[in-house]
């Protein structure tokens, strides 16, 4: 009788939970596809000027599509290969005493609030990026990029640590018998193992990088231009964040549209990674 009580509680949980993102999902759309409408598929997604104010706005969000894009990139060619080797060194070869103290730092981490990144940056990185490479201003999408970057490494850490040292002993003893080295069993027997969870990090860095906004918004720069590594740009994200405030009208209903687009973005590059996740699971 308990355990079935149990079993309903959690049903109807997960219930809501599905309730909740119908929800949100319903209310994106109704909310955005309006202004999609009324201002134009094409002009909307692919025009290249945002001037939502003014006699005569536009609004095309191809540069924040194409800034979250090469941002959500850039920070993961930088994050991720330092994340999965920092995992496989810390769950197969790093001492017990120095794996303790990185995994208890790795969680600290990975609680700090956005806005100190953000805070971070803007005091220590920023100044940097425009001192070194002699820019006017060192706000920019490379400045977000290291940002991004840095923000994603304990989630990346976290999952493919738990992930590798959920690995089986056996596997690994099985492999060094046969006469592999240590990093050829790791590389060859224990990362494609754990490949399932590795992948589960992929998913969760690009959540991170993709949805993160306060962080980005103080060192980005904000200003709606075509990506360059070195001007500032603005995100999806942002760009809904710094004007939703003030918004009315169709500008308002723009930046539910620029919501929905970022939520397909998710949806989408969720979509692909499960299918992934299946067919490696299934090879």
């Amino acid at each position: 009788m308990k355990e079935r009580a149990i079993g309903i509680i959690f049903t109807l949980l997960g219930l809501v939970s599905v309730l909740f993102v119908l929800l949100i999902t319903v209310y994106l759309i109704v909310s955005g596809v309006p202004a999609i409408g009324e201002i134009g598929f094409i002009n909307f997604m692919f025009g290249k000027v945002w001037r939502s104010t003014g006699s005569d706005p536009q609004f095309g969000i191809l540069p924040f599509i194409l800034t979250t894009i090469w941002g959500t990139i850039g920070s993961l060619i930088i994050g991720l290969p330092i994340g999965f080797f920092s995992a496989v060194y810390l769950a197969k070869m790093a001492p017990k005493r120095i794996r303790d103290i990185f995994v208890v730092i790795i969680g600290v981490i990975s609680g700090v609030p956005s806005v100190v990144y953000g805070l971070v940056g803007m005091l220590v990185l920023v100044p940097f990026v425009r001192t070194v490479f002699n820019l006017p201003d060192g706000a920019s999408l490379f400045a977000s990029i290291i940002v991004l970057a840095v923000m994603i490494l304990p989630t990346v850490i976290k999952v493919s640590l738990t992930s590798l040292e959920a690995v089986p002993k056996d596997y690994e003893e099985a492999s060094l018998a046969l006469g592999a080295t240590k990093i050829e069993t790791y590389f060859r027997v224990s990362v494609p193992a754990a490949r399932s969870g590795i992948l589960t990090s992929v998913v969760l860095g690009i959540g991170r990088a993709i949805g993160e906004a306060m962080a980005v918004m103080m060192v980005a720069g904000n200003v709606a231009n075509m990506p360059s590594i070195f001007k500032s740009v603005r995100y999806l994200t942002t760009a809904v964040a710094i004007e939703m405030s003030y918004s009315s009208g169709l500008q308002r209903q723009a930046l539910f549209s620029i919501a929905l687009v970022l939520f397909c973005f998710i949806m989408i590059i969720n979509g692909i990674l499960m299918v992934l996740r299946r067919e490696n699971k299934d090879a």
